[in-house]
């Protein structure tokens, strides 16, 4: 049982970084969520489960490209989210 909240709380905290630092800067500057999800190389529909289902698992793969688009690592990532 501790395994899953812990999962959950990973989850979490991917998404909130993600939509607080990222994304909402984003939109802030009048950009589109498509030209965010075009720029980080995912799917719109990935930026919308991000943005509205803050326990949304994101695949590694998906954080992978996104980290990649922002020239960081998925440590520096992992290291920024305090995991």
């Amino acid at each position: 049982m501790i395994f899953f909240v812990r999962m959950t709380n990973i989850n979490f905290k991917i998404c909130s970084y993600i939509t607080k630092e990222w994304l909402h800067p984003w939109l802030n500057e009048g950009k589109s969520q498509n030209a965010f999800a075009i720029k980080h190389n995912i799917d719109e529909s990935t930026v919308r489960k991000i943005k509205n289902k803050n326990e949304y698992r994101v695949p590694v793969e998906t954080l992978y490209r996104i980290c990649e688009a922002r020239g960081i690592t998925l440590s520096d990532f992992f290291r920024d989210i305090d995991c």
